[in-house]
């Protein structure tokens, strides 16, 4: 049933005021074809639209289904007109970039009619307007009988309850004004059909009711309803929805027709994708360069024990760099100002103990690939030099004579961290027996000092043959150092301690060189002893005079000194070989997860320990690992940044284009509205657009920036050697997508907006 019941409505331009209906009621059938007639001007257009929910009354109330409207929200009129009115326009209203099928679909799109059924019931109702043979062509493909044949059909296809029709023959010849009103005619005999006219011809011939307007009121009717005549049967009003799918085939179809501009576009916001995504493949690149380093070159590089380390207390650092902050440079004062040296309060010193070597034994081998128990013994080497001259050789790490000891492999049958890290290219290490083992760089080369520690002359290339037959003595303390009174003093006859049966001979077991994925280990060169030859000294030492005597007095014997802070009686023991206790601790995991696990093991002996009691540690690995990750990353966060700015315009561009787009599409927007298109609906459909500019972005500047990798890539290979180091990550990828899609949409969510509120009569009247 629709009813109108003294409804008014009037237009307010500045201070002048149209008023359009005057107090209008009006009762209609169910069944039958009204002509609103009257001069343009008169209100019957208002009238249609208010019929129609395009536009709302001022007062007097619209009666549908024995309902009143006066408390409906837009979303009851968005379902009332889907499902209830069909319009038909004088000028068409058709959607010119979408096929007439398509056309005629959209009104069932927004009552949730399958897809199927859509496209069934749309033949039908074209075939029955005649237009069954041009359903793929695209409305300024057909004259304009026809196009007014489509907006019929459209009109028809959701099985509405009204039919509006706004002067439907007013653009059209005599001849074909006579088909459309015919086909309008056949529609009333199962439908409410109002139409507006200025022609009474038309209006007589046609109409089975004919109500005459003149200056916003009804002055004549030729048909009123009798009160004995009942009501028409309810109308159905179900929800209306626009899917996300339909308003990406519709923004698809529009962005179809303007592809140099959405190109171009879709272009200028990918610059900022092409950006970061190469960023992004370079920095990822890099990384995985530096992980392979870093597994190849520093997954075994010992966690380091010593009996100095350094602390990083970050509490300690920030309270010397605020303390610093708070005074000005280069002051005027004649004062100067007393700051804490952070240094030596970092310096922590390790007391290692039995007991903590006791737990460190305990540590699960499986962990290891090595581990180096170092002692400050010292070893008190001799060789015999080409000349027949005999030299006492320096152990101490000091300049390019490196000695260290020789880590040995707690995993028998397993690769230890020298086979892991060295091929040896001559000879064979046997960690059991006292012996040298002589590391050559990636060149084979060796330090001129290193070759006189051997005691072989100087010259430009030396066999594996002579250096491994060269002989070296090791001399025991009770041969070394002679006593006089309390006092011992070393032995200067280097040639009879040489040649002395207690002596222990040493050669060079091996030589071994850095494997070529260690980048690490393939410079440099020196010697490592094996612990075997570490022990038997030791063990040969610990009873001699020299120490039994130092054991008894509190005094330096070989300088005849006091001990002091640099110089303990601890130290001076372990140098002469009694104590037992390493100096130096070197572990070597076999990855970087092991070394995880042995930091932690580590880290719970010092739980429950008192600061001078805990044992800190330096895990270079580690240091180089965090300090080259945050370098990359923070490059990458900068780089990234700057690349982001072009993406925060080209957001504000999508804003402007999407701006224009609903200026354009304005029309489109009231066609929507007057097929039931919610405002959400609407919105949807501009954002639909967005989406897929910002998704056409996207992968467009994924494409090129996986297209500049190549030349990059070239470029990268040509300086420095590294090949294919620009990676881009599919994570990556799909986020940067992700993200164009995001600022693009939100770039054009104002302008969606701003579609959302139009007001459907003034839409449709925009050309």
């Amino acid at each position: 049933m629709l009813e109108l019941k003294n409804i008014k409505k009037s237009y307010k331009t500045g201070d002048f005021i149209q008023h359009a209906l005057k107090g209008v009621s009006i009762t209609f059938r169910k069944n039958e074809f009204v002509a609103i007639l009257g001069t343009s001007g008169s209100g019957k257009t208002t009238l249609l639209n208010i019929i129609g929910g395009l536009d709302c009354y001022d007062s007097g109330d619209l009666i549908i289904n024995n309902k009143s409207t006066k408390k409906y929200k837009n979303l009851d009129w968005d379902r009332y007109r889907n499902n209830c009115v069909g319009f038909i326009f004088q000028n068409y209203n058709l959607i010119s970039h979408i096929s007439i099928l398509d056309n005629v679909e959209m009104g069932m799109t927004l009552s949730g009619v399958s897809a199927k059924a859509r496209k069934r019931r749309a033949k039908e109702a074209l075939k029955k307007v005649g237009l069954i043979d041009h359903i793929h062509k695209k409305p300024n493909q057909l004259s304009g009988g026809q196009m007014q044949r489509v907006a019929i059909a459209r009109a028809l296809v959701n099985n509405p309850d009204i039919i509006l029709a706004d002067e439907p023959t007013g653009a059209l010849d005599t001849q074909t004004s006579i088909q459309i009103m015919e086909l309008i005619k056949e529609i009333a005999k199962d439908k409410l059909v109002i139409m507006v006219t200025h022609n009474p011809d038309l209006a007589k011939n046609y109409a089975t009711r004919v109500i005459e307007f003149k200056d916003g009121e009804k002055i004549s009717d030729s048909n009123p309803i009798g009160k004995q005549e009942e009501g028409s049967k309810e109308f159905k009003i179900r929800k209306t929805s626009m899917s996300f799918r339909t308003a990406l085939k519709l923004s698809f179809n529009n962005i179809r027709t303007k592809k140099g501009r959405t190109i171009l576009t879709a272009f200028a916001s990918s610059i900022g994708i092409i950006g970061i995504a190469l960023i992004l493949s370079l920095s990822n690149g890099f990384k995985i360069e530096i992980d392979n380093f870093e597994k190849t070159s520093l997954s075994q590089a010992p966690i380091t024990i010593t009996q100095q380390a350094i602390q990083m207390d970050q509490e300690m650092m920030e309270k010397s760099s605020s303390q610093s902050k708070k005074l000005p440079k280069y002051p005027t004062a004649k004062e100067v100002y007393v700051q804490e040296n952070q240094f030596e309060a970092m310096l922590h010193t390790n007391k290692i103990t039995s007991d903590f070597t006791n737990y460190l034994q305990k540590l699960d081998t499986k962990y290891l690939s090595g581990i180096a128990y170092e002692r400050g013994t010292n070893l008190l080497v001799i060789n015999k030099d080409s000349k027949n001259q005999y030299n006492l050789v320096s152990t101490m790490n000091v300049g390019n004579s490196s000695w260290t000891l020789l880590p040995t492999n707690p995993n028998k049958g397993e690769d230890g961290v020298v086979e892991n890290m060295y091929d040896v290219i001559a000879g064979e290490i046997n960690e059991n027996e006292p012996g040298l083992i002589l590391q050559v760089d990636s060149k084979n080369q060796i330090y001129d000092t290193v070759l006189e520690t051997l005691g072989l002359s100087e010259q430009e290339t030396v066999s594996f043959d002579d250096i491994m037959n060269q002989e070296l003595k090791v001399v025991l303390n009770d041969d070394y150092y002679g006593q006089q009174g309390n006092l011992f003093y070393p032995n200067q006859d280097l040639e009879k301690l040489y040649y002395n049966e207690n002596s222990i001979t040493v050669k060079v077991q091996a030589i071994i060189r850095g494997k070529e994925d260690k980048e690490l280990v393939t410079n440099g060169s020196g010697f490592a002893y094996t612990n075997a030859l570490t022990e038997m000294v030791v063990e040969k030492n610990k009873e001699s005079r020299i120490v039994k005597a130092q054991l008894e007095t509190d005094y330096n014997i070989l300088t005849n000194s006091p001990f002091d802070e640099s110089t303990t009686k601890e130290l001076m023991l372990g140098y002469l070989g009694y104590d037992t206790i390493p100096v130096a601790i070197f572990i070597y995991p076999k990855d970087f997860e092991t070394k995880d696990e042995i930091t932690n093991y580590l880290d719970q002996y010092n739980r429950d320990k008192n600061a001078e009691e805990s044992i800190e540690y330096m895990d270079m690995a580690e240091m180089i690992s965090s300090l080259s990750g945050n370098i990359m990353d923070a490059i990458t966060v900068v780089l990234v940044a700057f690349s982001s700015i072009s993406l925060i315009v080209s957001s504000i561009m999508i804003g402007i284009i999407t701006y224009i787009s609903v200026l354009e599409r304005t029309k489109e927007i009231g066609i929507l509205r007057s097929l039931g298109a919610r405002s959400k609906d609407v919105k949807r459909v501009f954002n639909a657009e967005t989406f897929i500019i910002g998704l056409t972005s996207g992968a467009l500047g994924i494409g090129i920036a996986y297209l500049l990798t190549i030349p990059a890539n070239h470029i990268i290979e040509n300086l420095s050697g590294l090949t294919n180091v620009a990676k881009l990550d599919i994570i990556h990828a799909i986020l940067l997508v992700a993200i164009s899609v995001f600022l693009t949409v939100i770039g054009g969510y104002i302008p969606a907006r701003i579609a959302s509120k139009k007001d459907p009569v003034e839409a449709l009247r925009t050309e």
